[in-house]
């Protein structure tokens, strides 16, 4: 069974729950964790906040070096890493090991950044005057990770927290638990003790108690809109800082001039990766009418081609749905959307590629004729649902995926620049891709517009989301000033009446 990881140390949950990790694809035990409960997260921040008053003051190329090791030992330990991503997440091996060395690459990325970033030296009011700003760490941070990538979406809030001086507590998802323990034993364990906390738990039971906590300065959360918002009104509350990456139901846009052969294989990892359980998949497939036949002719051939299986099979493109109740959700959009008028033209039900009746698997779909109040068009479907609406032409596409009351990224293929560049002036979208759908850069903010949420992670942005900036004025000449007290030394200034 494994601990929660405080202050450096293994430690039981005070009221000795255990939860078990099920494999999504074969219903096998993989492990037990702790179920832990509001006075173990209390521990947990506690030991941050002691260990983060020792932590901001190590020079910024130390904390880079240790953030260096952490990122050795993942590529040491990529093997048990992306197997434990797999066995409890149920996405395909291979893209779990492109998930680990994401990781490291981030963690690699923030050790430079933040040795690199501290502040700005500003042109001053006056003679014998210096301006400047320093950029200060902002205390505690609560990290609350979801199931569908649960390294590198925690990673991505805490190697630029620990890098700016804070100390953090992680909540992963109660799903997914298992890799950011073996990351606390293998990574976080090489950062002074308090630095790095995993508390393991429901979102009732220790995430409520992380966002409430005073001590916690910043709250920086992965998952659904709804849940997101909750989060963000306990914290104004506080008036603490929050980062919130939500829900999104992001467009795909098809030109009449895109190259159909790369634009339906782009499309389809767009939508399909990792069981449509992506935040950025496209949601709103959008193809011009001229093209519109032979594009979702292809489309469907090339869905039906994909290897729904066992992820640890290294052929096998796409695996389950992370539980029963996602499936559930999923089957019960295509329903609606049948019923709404929708066509299905491939999939649209449960698979037992394992031959034994387990998993949570289900087909790759695609439906056309899908009104734009139809669930799967208008909520965030978090399955492999393909959603593909014929238009008229390239300007009709653009309206309608802008839309949208969600911002969070926008996809399109097309040739012309012009295309390119009406579509992202007009799409409200944190993330605008161009011909190479959902590929991200260490080096470039990430994060959503309107309801897909507030902040950005990645880039020097994202490590501004964990510090604060103080101006700082100094007058070396140390003189006393002709407009201080008393004010009638200065009477002449006054005019006259008029």
């Amino acid at each position: 069974m494994q601990k929660l990881f405080i202050n450096g140390e293994w430690q039981d949950g005070q009221d000795h729950r255990v939860r078990k990790i099920e494999n999504p694809a074969t219903f096998d035990v993989v492990d037990e964790v702790v179920e832990a409960t509001a006075p173990d997260m209390r521990r947990a921040v506690v030991a941050a906040q002691q260990a983060q008053k020792s932590w901001r003051h190590v020079p910024a190329v130390e904390r880079g070096k240790v953030l260096h090791d952490i990122a050795r030992a993942m590529r040491e330990d990529r093997a048990r890493l992306s197997e434990l991503l797999t066995r409890e997440g149920g996405k395909p091996r291979i893209e779990n090991l492109d998930e680990v060395e994401w990781c490291a690459a981030c963690l690699d990325y923030y050790a430079e950044i933040a040795r690199n970033s501290h502040g700005t030296s500003i042109p001053p009011v006056a003679e014998h005057q210096v301006n400047f700003t320093i950029k200060e760490p902002l205390g505690v941070v609560g990290a609350i990770a979801p199931f569908n990538y649960p390294l590198l979406l925690m990673m991505w809030k805490v190697a630029p927290a620990v890098a700016a001086g804070n100390a953090v507590v992680i909540k992963p998802s109660e799903l997914t638990p298992l890799s950011t323990l073996r990351l606390a034993q293998i990574g976080f364990s090489l950062l002074p003790k308090g630095i790095v906390n995993v508390v393991t738990g429901t979102g009732l039971d220790v995430g409520e108690p992380l966002v409430s906590d005073p001590d916690v300065a910043c709250v920086a959360f992965t998952g659904s809109t709804a849940v997101g918002t909750r989060i963000a009104v306990k914290c104004a509350e506080q008036l603490k800082r929050v980062n919130l990456e939500l829900g999104g139901i992001d467009p795909l846009i098809v030109f009449e001039d895109a190259d159909i052969d790369t634009a339906v294989q782009g499309a389809a990892w767009a939508r399909f990766l990792n069981a449509g359980q992506v935040c950025t998949s496209a949601k709103r497939i959008y193809v011009v009418e001229s093209i519109a036949k032979e594009f979702v002719e292809r489309f469907v051939k090339h869905a039906q081609t994909l290897t729904v299986g066992n992820p640890m099979d290294g052929d096998t493109d796409m695996g389950p749905l992370i539980s029963s109740a996602a499936r559930a959700r999923v089957e019960d959009q295509v329903k609606r959307a049948l019923e709404s008028g929708a066509k299905l033209l491939t999939g649209g039900k449960r698979l037992d590629p394992l031959g034994n009746g387990k998993g949570w698997f289900y087909a790759p779909t695609v439906l056309t004729d899908v009104r734009p109040d139809t669930p799967v068009h208008c909520e965030e479907v978090f399955g492999p649902i393909a959603s593909i609406q014929v238009v008229k032409d390239g300007a009709a596409a653009i309206a309608l995926a802008a839309k949208s009351e969600y911002g969070l990224g926008a996809n399109i293929f097309t040739k012309s620049i012009k295309n390119a560049m009406t579509a992202m002036h007009e799409i409200k979208a944190g993330t605008f891709w161009i011909n190479d759908p959902l590929t991200d850069n260490d080096a470039a903010p990430f994060g959503g517009m309107r309801k897909s949420g507030l902040g950005r992670e990645l880039g020097e942005e994202g490590l501004d989301a964990f510090r604060e900036t103080k101006h700082v004025h100094l007058d070396y000449a140390g003189e006393k000033k002709s407009y201080w007290f008393p004010n009638k030394t200065r009477r002449g200034e006054i005019p006259s009446d008029t």
